[in-house]
């Protein structure tokens, strides 16, 4: 009878969280207004006071994160826009994190650059900007540093010398990115490249955050990608049917997050999506139910999950931390997700699953914000707002049976306070549709219907 009423509950949940009405978060302008503020600190506080150069990750020391870098300039026009900050402060502290990207070394050597053919190192050390390590020159993480350069070229349109520089710079930064160069002679852009080896073995192919990608490159005046390159990516996606949802599959949902960050894709459709009957906002959408889904579902049987206690993303995790009494081993940083060609679960949450979906599904996400942090308080949600992630499963020395990060994580941050504030506003998505280079970039994409007319 127990496994019965298991069984009836979570088709009842499955159905309940399957509906594609929007219903309104009653009370839930305080809850957001302090998210906003309090993960608006991560980024304002925690720049380095000499490059601007956001770190990886805090409390724990860490380089800097290019990604995190482009989240935080436009988590810079928020501030002003909420009046966190003013702009005079927002304006001074971008056009010093411009400027140090403009005038950082560039070459191929191995070691003492920042960058070269105008992409930058995935991580680099937070005062002199060097490549950290043997990292990668990294196309997907410049390319979400110049949405966030991009975004600060259109805010400041002010005749004053500060923000005609940030203008100024902003465009030589873009313009100096050589995307033909990258796609390294293939129909798809590559995902990197080394000095001491060449472009890595990987491409951007299936659907994923790429899309700001090929939609910068095709945009470029200077160095523009082949127009059938949005095509030849399309043609890798995979469609399919997930928990009742109909969407191009993506495992984790930062996929289906960063680039909505910046662009607003509702009533947009490229020759893709216009074959399949829906935008790629939808898509999103479908993706953060389907996810939601398989956590009610929880066919692993993890601790703690349920309609309100959900979301798959990459994000920190415990790995060796602890054990459980059964065959699973707990990752630590890792893509986690749920598709239906890709499932990876440990049983760790992270809010940012549910926070960067906002836009999507606030019906679900907000709840979902609000019971974690009612019911976890200062061990999940502390001074910038949410820590990275949360394992109730796991088993530790000392009786402890549950794990929480130590570490807020920048790119699981910016989609937090962006996808926010595009719920509330409109804010950034507005901001975007002023931006020639991502106007024209969608329209070469093949783009077409709602605010592009």
């Amino acid at each position: 009878m127990k496994k019965i009423s298991v069984l009836v509950l979570g088709l009842l949940l499955f159905f309940s969280c399957n509906q594609k009405q929007q219903q309104p978060v009653a009370d839930a302008k305080p809850f957001l207004d302090s998210l906003s503020r309090d993960t608006f600190g991560f980024f304002w506080d925690l720049a380095d006071s000499t490059t601007g150069n956001l770190p990886d990750r805090w409390p724990t020391p860490s380089f800097s994160s290019i990604a995190s870098t482009g989240f935080g300039l436009t988590a810079y026009l928020i501030g002003v826009e909420r009046g966190y900050i003013t702009r005079d402060q927002a304006a001074e502290r971008v056009l010093k994190t411009l400027l140090f990207f403009h005038q950082s070394p560039k070459g191929d050597a191995a070691a003492g650059v920042t960058g070269y053919k105008g992409f930058f190192y995935h991580f680099i050390d937070m005062r002199k900007g060097d490549r950290y390590r043997d990292v990668e020159l990294s196309t997907i993480d410049t390319g979400l540093l110049m949405m966030g350069i991009l975004s600060c070229q259109t805010y400041f349109d002010g005749d004053n010398e500060t923000e005609k520089k940030i203008r100024d710079t902003a465009d030589a930064l873009y313009q100096a990115v050589e995307w033909d160069w990258a796609m390294n002679g293939q129909e798809v852009m590559s995902m990197g490249w080394k000095p001491e080896s060449g472009f890595i073995n990987a491409t951007w192919k299936g659907y994923n955050e790429a899309m700001i990608l090929y939609i910068l490159g095709l945009a470029s005046p200077t160095h523009p990608i082949p127009t059938s390159s949005w095509k030849a990516w399309t043609e890798t996606y995979q469609w399919g049917k997930y928990y009742d949802q109909e969407h191009i599959n993506f495992g984790p949902l930062f996929g289906h997050q960063y680039s909505h960050v910046w662009i607003d894709f509702r009533g947009i459709q490229d020759d893709y999506t216009k074959s399949k009957g829906i935008d790629y906002f939808e898509n999103s959408r479908g993706a953060t139910y389907a996810n939601r889904a398989y956590c009610v579902n929880n066919p692993a049987g993890y601790i703690g999950y349920g309609e309100n206690i959900w979301g798959l993303t990459a994000c920190d995790g415990p790995g060796n931390q602890g054990k459980l009494n059964i065959n699973i081993s707990f990752d630590s940083y890792s893509a986690r997700g749920a598709a239906e060609w890709y499932v990876q679960d440990d049983g760790t949450i992270a809010p940012t699953a549910a926070g960067g979906s906002i836009p999507f599904a606030p019906e679900i996400c907000i709840p979902a914000l609000q019971q974690m942090k009612r019911q976890f308080g200062n061990k999940l949600y502390k001074q910038y707002g949410f820590i990275d992630a949360f394992n109730l499963t796991i088993q530790r020395e000392g009786g402890i049976n549950e794990w929480f990060d130590v570490d807020y994580l920048g790119i699981d941050q910016g989609p937090i306070i962006i996808q926010l504030e595009n719920h509330q506003t409109g804010f950034v998505w507005d901001l975007m549709k002023k931006n020639k280079y991502v106007v024209e970039g969608l329209k070469k994409a093949g783009f077409q219907g709602g605010w592009l007319k």
